[in-house]
Formats: C-alpha cells, sequence, structure tokens
C-alpha cells in the first residue's frame, strides 16, 4: 500500500509539472525560463498533464517488474537503456538529427514505437500520382498510362491539420530530462584582408577584390557548439561587409549594410561573433552594392559534433560556383536596368532575329512574340566570359582513387547563373540541402539555384579522372572539377538550347495584357521543367509531352493534340526511352519531422512579377524601397504562398532562418533557406518567428536584388541594434543604397544629320527622357525634355510632361506672316491643324504606350494646342547584328534606318529621313 500511495503522489506531481521548452527545438528542455541555446528563441512555457486513470493502472492490475521497468522509460531514461539504444542505432545505420541543431537526443521509446508504427504509417500514406493526372494514383512509382509523364509521390496535406493531442504526448516523451542541450565547443578565431586585386581570364586585366590575396575567400571551417570570431579588414577605397548565408545568428552579425549591421569603411577591422548552432555546408559573400560579383565570397563549413551518427568520406571537397564578366557589375546593372543589352544576346548567340526564325521555320512565333510585346526568350540576362569552380575554369583532385567516396559540398555563389551539375562517374548523391540533411536520393543531374547549396557525394567508379560538371543554365559554358588520376572521361554534355522552342512555350503561356494565362492546376516544387522543352539532349517524344501538358495547364487544345490520343502511348515506347532523373524539391526528404506548432500561424500571399523592359523586379508589383517593413510577432508561425507571375526563376532567401519548403512528404518536408521558384509555380513555405530585429527577405539573383525585388521582416517590439543606434537613418541609408539610378545615351553621327538621345531612371519608375536631332546647319531641328513616371508593373504606360524645342522653315514662315497680320496657309498635319508650331520653344504633356509588335506611340499636346502624334520603335532585330528601326509621326515626317552591330559600344549606320535625305555613318551606343 505504501508503495501504490507512494506512486500515486508521484503521478500527481507529475500532472502538474511545469517545464520551458523552444517552439522550433522540442528537444530543448529547462525548469527555468529564457532563450533557447540554439536559435535564441524565447523558450515557452508547458505544463505536463497526464490523466488520473493512468497513473491508477497499478493499483487495479499488479504488473511485472519487467513492465514496470518498461513503462518509467518514456519520461526517465537510465545510461543502459540509452547505451543499449546507441548501439540498436548504429547497427540499423539510423541518423538521429534535430531539425536545425542536428544534435542526437537518445528516445528509446519513440524509437521502439516507430518501429512498431512507422514502417505500416507510412507504406499506407505514400501513393504516386501523374502531375497533370491527378486521378491516375499508384502504390508504384513508373510512368503516367495517360501522357507518359513519371509520376511523383503524392502531396501530404496533413501538415495543414490541427494538431492531435497524441502528437504532444509524443513530443512530451521527446523531452526528457535527459534531452537537454548543452554548448560547449572553442573559440575559433579567422582573420580576413580584403583588397583589390587583378585577375585574367580571357585575356584582358580586370579588377577583383581578394579576400587573403585569393578570388576565391577561405573555407571557414567550424564544429557545430564552436563560438566564431572573424575578423575582417577592409583594406579597400569603399565600404564592404560579409553576409553569413544560411547562418543562425544574432540579428546585428547577418551582415547586411544599414539593415542589420554598420558597413566597414575603409581601413576599418570590424568583428562577427556569433556561436554556431548548426552544421552542413553554407557560404558567405559581401551584400555591399555589387561586390559579389568580382569576388567576396567563400565557403562555411559546419562540422557535426565529436560523437555524432556521421558518414566517413575518403574526401570532402568545398565547390564553390561562380561567374566571371570582364564587364564592370555597376555596367551590367546599368545595361538591364536600361534595356540595352543587346550586345549580350550577340555574345551569346541568343538572339532570335527575324532572319533566324525565317530559316528555322519560327517566323509565326516570332511574330507573335512580338505581338504580345515580349522580348527574345532566354533564361539568362548577362553574358558571363568565364564560369568557375572554387576560383578558376578547371581544377584538379588527383591523390583519389577507385572506390573512393567523396562528399562535394557545393554553394551557388555566382550572381545570376543557374548550374545544372552533373557527373562523368554516373549518378550523384544529394545528401545535403542548404545546410540541412535530407534522405539520400540518386539522380543523374540537378540544377542548384543561385545561393543554393548541396551536398553530393560522388565515387570515383575506377582508376581514370572524372569530370564533375557545372554547366551555365544558358548552356553557354561550364566549369570542372576533376576527380581521380588518369584517363580522362568527361560528364555529359548538355547541348545549346532551341530558344524558338521556349518562344512558343512563352507564347502559349501569356496574354495579351503581359500576365501568365490562368492554369488548370497548381504546379510547384520543381515537379515539371518547363524548359524540357528546350533540351535537344531529351528525346523529341519527350519533348513534345512537356509542350502538351504545358498546354494542358493554359487549357489549349492544339491542333496535334486533337489528333493524337495520350492513351495511344505504347509500354514499349516509354521503356525504350531512358529518361534522365533529375532532382525535384518534392523528392526531398527530411530525415525527421519538421512540423511546426498550428496555433499561432499568420499566413501571407506574395505574387513575385517583373519585366525586362526597364529591368524591374517586385513582390507584389513593389520593390523594397516602396514598402514599409513587415511587422511580426515572435513567437508566431508564418507561412507564406509564393507564385511566380513572371518568366524569369527567383530564388527566394530569406536571412536568419530556416523554412519548411511543404511538398509531398508532408511531416518530413525538407528545411531550406533558399527557395528556387519557376515561372507559373506556386510553393509554400513557414518559418518559426524566433528571433528579433529586421530580416531581409529577397531574390538572391543579384541584379533582381538590387531592382528591388524583396521585403524586410521586421520583429516588433526589437530590442536596439548596438551597431545601428539611430534606426530612422539606418533605414533612410538602406533605402539610398537599394535605389538605382541608370542612364544610356546614343549618339548617330550620319552624313546628313546628328541624332541624340538620353535617357535617366531614377529608382524602379521615375525617367527623363532627352531627344535632338538636326542636319549640320542646325537650321532645321528638334528637341524634347521630358519626365514622366512608367506606370504598371510592365511599365508600358509613361505620362509625362515636358517642353518642346522646334527650329524649321515653316515655323520661320508661319511667325513672318503673323507678324505682318497676314493668314498662314502652311501644310496640315493629320489632326488638321497647322504643322508649324507658332513658336519655337513649348511646353507640353503627353503619353508614351508601348503598343503590339513593341512599337512606342508618343502622344502629346503643347501649350498653345497642338496635337502630336509619333509612332516609333528602335532595335528590330533583323539578323543577329543587323538592327532596323523607323519612326512617322502626325506631321508627315519620317524616317527609318538600319545599324550593324561591331561592338558594345561601336555600329555603322545608315538612314533615310524625308526631310533630310539619305545618310550614312556610326552609331555610338552607351
Amino acid at each position: 500500500m505504501f508503495l501504490v500511495l507512494l506512486f500515486s503522489v508521484f503521478t500527481f506531481a507529475q500532472t502538474t509539472k511545469t517545464y520551458y521548452t523552444c517552439p522550433m527545438h522540442p528537444e530543448v528542455v529547462s525548469s527555468k525560463s529564457g532563450d533557447c541555446p540554439k536559435c535564441g528563441m524565447t523558450l515557452v512555457k508547458k505544463t505536463s498533464v497526464i490523466k488520473p486513470k493512468i497513473a491508477a493502472k497499478p493499483e487495479v492490475k499488479p504488473i511485472p517488474k519487467t513492465e514496470k521497468r518498461a513503462k518509467p522509460a518514456e519520461t526517465n531514461i537510465n545510461k543502459a537503456e540509452v547505451e543499449k539504444n546507441r548501439k540498436l542505432q548504429k547497427t540499423n545505420k539510423i541518423k538521429e538529427t534535430n531539425k536545425i541543431g542536428q544534435t542526437k537526443v537518445i528516445k528509446p521509446s519513440v524509437q521502439s514505437e516507430k518501429k512498431a508504427v512507422s514502417p505500416v504509417k507510412t507504406q499506407a500514406q505514400i501513393s504516386y500520382t501523374c502531375p497533370m493526372h491527378p486521378e491516375v494514383v499508384s502504390d508504384k512509382p513508373g510512368k503516367c498510362p495517360k501522357c507518359g509523364m513519371d509520376m511523383v509521390e503524392k502531396e501530404d496535406h496533413s501538415h495543414l491539420k490541427a494538431e492531435n493531442p497524441n502528437e504532444k504526448k509524443s513530443i512530451l516523451k521527446r523531452n526528457s530530462e535527459n534531452g537537454r542541450i548543452t554548448f560547449g565547443g572553442k573559440t575559433v578565431r579567422y582573420d580576413l584582408y580584403v583588397k583589390d586585386t587583378i585577375v585574367n581570364f580571357t585575356g584582358k586585366n580586370r579588377r577583383a577584390i581578394a579576400i587573403n590575396g585569393k578570388l576565391q575567400a577561405p573555407t571557414l571551417y567550424f564544429t557545430e557548439g564552436d563560438t566564431a570570431e572573424i575578423y575582417l579588414h577592409n583594406m579597400l577605397n569603399e565600404n564592404t561587409g560579409l553576409h553569413w548565408h544560411g547562418v543562425i545568428l544574432p540579428n546585428e552579425q547577418d551582415g547586411v549594410p544599414y539593415l542589420t549591421t554598420k558597413p566597414v569603411t575603409p581601413g576599418e577591422t570590424h568583428l562577427y561573433k556569433f556561436r554556431v548552432s548548426q552544421n552542413g555546408t553554407y557560404w558567405y559573400h559581401s551584400h555591399e552594392a555589387l561586390q559579389e560579383q568580382i569576388g567576396m565570397n567563400g565557403i562555411l563549413v559546419f562540422k557535426k559534433r565529436e560523437g555524432e551518427p556521421k558518414t566517413e568520406y575518403n574526401a570532402e571537397i568545398p565547390v564553390l560556383l561562380g561567374d566571371w564578366s570582364d564587364d564592370d557589375p555597376m555596367q551590367i546593372a546599368r545595361r538591364l536596368h536600361m534595356a540595352n543589352t543587346d550586345w549580350y544576346a550577340v555574345k551569346k548567340n541568343a538572339v532570335q532575329s527575324y532572319w533566324e526564325a525565317i530559316k528555322s521555320g519560327n517566323f509565326g512565333t516570332k511574330t507573335l512574340n512580338e505581338w504580345k510585346r515580349m522580348e527574345a526568350m532566354d533564361v539568362s540576362d548577362v553574358y558571363y566570359d568565364k564560369f568557375l569552380i572554387n576560383g578558376t575554369p578547371s581544377s584538379d583532385y588527383s591523390n583519389l582513387k577507385a572506390g573512393d567516396k567523396v562528399r562535394l559540398r557545393v554553394a551557388n555563389g555566382g550572381s545570376s547563373t543557374y548550374f545544372w551539375l552533373n557527373y562523368g562517374g554516373g549518378k550523384i548523391k544529394v545528401v545535403g540541402n542548404d545546410g540541412n540533411d535530407v534522405v539520400p536520393i540518386e539522380v543523374d543531374r540537378l540544377i542548384v539555384g543561385v545561393s543554393e547549396t548541396y551536398d553530393i557525394e560522388v565515387t570515383i567508379p575506377e582508376n581514370k579522372s572524372f569530370e564533375f560538371r557545372a554547366t551555365s543554365e544558358d548552356r553557354i559554358g561550364h566549369a570542372s572539377l576533376w576527380l581521380g588520376s588518369g584517363e580522362k572521361v568527361e560528364a555529359p554534355n548538355l547541348p545549346r538550347l532551341m530558344l524558338f522552342e521556349g518562344m512558343k512555350m512563352m507564347n502559349g503561356m501569356m496574354e495579351m495584357s503581359g500576365n501568365m494565362k490562368p492554369m488548370n492546376m497548381t504546379m510547384g516544387n520543381q515537379m515539371m521543367d518547363m524548359n524540357e522543352v528546350m533540351y535537344p539532349e531529351l528525346s523529341e517524344n519527350q519533348r513534345k509531352t512537356t509542350a502538351k501538358h504545358i498546354n494542358e495547364m493554359m487549357g489549349v487544345k492544339t491542333e496535334e493534340d486533337k489528333k493524337e490520343d495520350h492513351s495511344q502511348h505504347s509500354e514499349m515506347d516509354m521503356k525504350e526511352e531512358k529518361t534522365i532523373k533529375r532532382l525535384s524539391y518534392n523528392i526531398l526528404k527530411s530525415p525527421e519531422k519538421t512540423i511546426l506548432p498550428t496555433d499561432t500561424i499568420r499566413e501571407m500571399k506574395f505574387t513575385l512579377e517583373g519585366n525586362m523592359n526597364h529591368y524591374l523586379w517586385t513582390l507584389d508589383n513593389k520593390t523594397v524601397t516602396e514598402t514599409d517593413k513587415i511587422l511580426i510577432k515572435k513567437g508566431e508561425i508564418l507561412r507564406i504562398k509564393l507564385y511566380n507571375n513572371s518568366m524569369m526563376r527567383h530564388p527566394m532567401h530569406l536571412h536568419g532562418h530556416d523554412f519548411r519548403l511543404i511538398n509531398s512528404k508532408g511531416e518530413y518536408s525538407p528545411l531550406k533557406n533558399v527557395v528556387d521558384i519557376m515561372p507559373m509555380e506556386t510553393v509554400t513555405i513557414e518559418f518559426a518567428a524566433n528571433q528579433d530585429g529586421d530580416w531581409f527577405f529577397h531574390c538572391h539573383i543579384l541584379y533582381h536584388m538590387m531592382a528591388g525585388m524583396g521585403r524586410i521582416f521586421s520583429y516588433e517590439n526589437s530590442k536596439p541594434n548596438p551597431q545601428l543606434p539611430n534606426r530612422k537613418l539606418a533605414w533612410k541609408n538602406f533605402i539610398q543604397d537599394n535605389t538605382m539610378t541608370s542612364s544610356m545615351a546614343m549618339l548617330d553621327v550620319a552624313s546628313n544629320k546628328i541624332h541624340a538621345e538620353t535617357m535617366t531612371m531614377f529608382g524602379p519608375r521615375w525617367a527623363n527622357l532627352n531627344e535632338f536631332h538636326s542636319n549640320w546647319n542646325f537650321d532645321h531641328f528638334e528637341g524634347s525634355a521630358k519626365v514622366g513616371r512608367f506606370l504598371g508593373k510592365f511599365q508600358w504606360a509613361l505620362p509625362y510632361a515636358g517642353v518642346r524645342v522646334q527650329k524649321n522653315h515653316e515655323i520661320m514662315e508661319r511667325q513672318m506672316a503673323e507678324d505682318m497680320g497676314m493668314d498662314f496657309h502652311g501644310k496640315k498635319n493629320w489632326f488638321g491643324q497647322q504643322k508649324a508650331s507658332k513658336n519655337k520653344f513649348a511646353f507640353m504633356m503627353g503619353l508614351q504606350y508601348v503598343l503590339p509588335m513593341l512599337i512606342t506611340a508618343d502622344a502629346s499636346v503643347d501649350q498653345n494646342g497642338k496635337v502630336l502624334l509619333e509612332l516609333s520603335r528602335e532595335d528590330i532585330p533583323l539578323s543577329r547584328r543587323l538592327r532596323g528601326n523607323f519612326s512617322v509621326n502626325s506631321d508627315g515626317e519620317f524616317s527609318t534606318g538600319m545599324r550593324y552591330i561591331l561592338q558594345k559600344w561601336l555600329s555603322v549606320s545608315g538612314n533615310y529621313d524625308n526631310e533630310m535625305g539619305w545618310g550614312a555613318g556610326v552609331t555610338l551606343t552607351y
């Protein structure tokens, strides 16, 4: 009786036990309030309640000693039991990692429960379906019997359901006293010296920024639990700084100038100090202006703690991908902003001119493309001279032999390039993404988005040198890493894209309004690669199948689709076609549950939009400089739905947090800090608001970010940032740093006339346009200066105000006639008004608008009521280097011409002007 009474008292005490735990790290338990030692989030108070009937069971029915020992094991774990489970885990090769810190916590009761329940549950949950035909469901992977597309795991939406009480009990079991986290580790110091240097990749010396004497910054190694002390010595003549990409750290150490961290001024030494609470592959780079394009990046390796389960490799190699241009990055940004990228297209051989369209039988496709006011098809905006791995186009690791297993820690440090990764030695196994472990998956190739990291395992199959290749998405070049020694075995070559096929796809997806057509279904997580229609290495049948799926999504039925019945695909044809397995987000799986609490969820939606006209990239048609910070509360769960309503991919990166990318794995959805969103895709991410301060959420394509594609999440009631004491001034400086001002100019010097144009963009919307043309006697000229604001996300409309100055014989004759009191009977314009203006100088207001076929209509009225309408177009792509132009206005003036592009700044040109005659000369373009 005494023992039973004692047991009852103990049980009662358990029902009222209070403890504190971290919403992001439930294995962290404390008897006192405070902050989580892993992520800094405030611990949440919880009380465990156990029903009396469970505690009363021993009174009703005595339990044998063996069972009595098993029951308390749910809340109290002895050393022998822990050791037993460790051995069992090692035998079964089960990796126990928490979702961010990867610190091992032994949970015998949960482990035994998994043995009994999980396999059955998994078998019941996993099913496969066709992305295009969701009614097709199978319990095995394979091809869709209707269309032949590879079936994917069916999405599990169980994460949206309310939290189940049993799950809470399970979490409570994991929060045992033995599950507490302690931070040991040591202080690890690095000194980074930033200095200008010269590199030469193309035979031309160009400026770069070196860290410790090299273009690629040194790889920094830490062990989870260490305290990082990184001293940045700025030896440049400009501000700089470093951002620790994907690292969870105090806000003031994040490294975004004026937002989280003060800029490091010339001659200054700055200390970054933070505790390492993660393990995996991360990287670091400058967030100061466009410095990342010319250096200032390196890899971070956070090793697991001693004693943690880990795979042994013969070699672990950091692989930093990069893109190099001989152009100054400020000039690249300026050209993009001013839509002056003809030279890039010429260099890439990516011009889809009318001549090439006619030769390839795509004249109708090209015409429809321009009728819908779209630019030519491409998957990358910038021409890069070289692509790099670890700072060089090619490098060797020859000290590897047959059978060696190698871990490649890959980080895409490119400014705007996506890379396809493949391997000459066979398949590649993905074991980690964005610093977090994933259940290993083998693929033939994968595309790594800008700023993403992947941990990849490859094996050296024989004593040869095998190429690990990173090919730019536009396939104009690649960089190589050679593993092993001996005869070289190249990775599969990726041929140039069939861009007109991509143009056809784009035409079908876009409405005349510029928006994407509404879809019959929601696609996401890279389940379908629409660019497959452009991949020559795929079979024609596979490309056509992808094209049909796109039409199906758009609700379009083509003549070919009507003739061909999808159900007629024979099994033999499907088997004969060797498919290339690529990685998609939908098959990434966390090795453990990543579910978050559901009681404080806050949902947000953003539409990713933009245009190539003036390189505007926005969320909900607003740039980061046009919006206020988004206030969030500590402790809430943010669920964000992102829809890409543009034709470009966008790798969206969240600073200072990991988020769950909701995919088919449901509770085991992977943790990431970058999500690549393809055109027309919708993805959902969610994260716990467990930090303090302001955090950047932005597209990691450098030039998209600088064009405005981002938002700031700001925690309410944040403590003051010691590095930015004047918060209002810091925000003003941040806005100023992220507001682009760009200009362009054109001067056409011909035998019959001189013509000049300039344009300046002030931020994303405001513009100044100036134009002047004259004969060489300067007795017949016209000029104008306009200031206006572009409207809409496609910036097709520009209302403006300005002045016009004119001089010609008709104006002089009109003035003379009026001065003499005589009626003037000069030529009339299209609207029945006198062509000759009343005076040389006049104020005006007007509107420019882009019409189909990319023709600009400019209608204005001056202070005297005279109306002028002009229709014009520049840069009509007649061939790869030949451009046409024309202009006609309501005064009856007409001109046309052509120019042949010789190089970046220079063209030869010819023209005809109905008032100035024929002429030839040169055109200078800036």
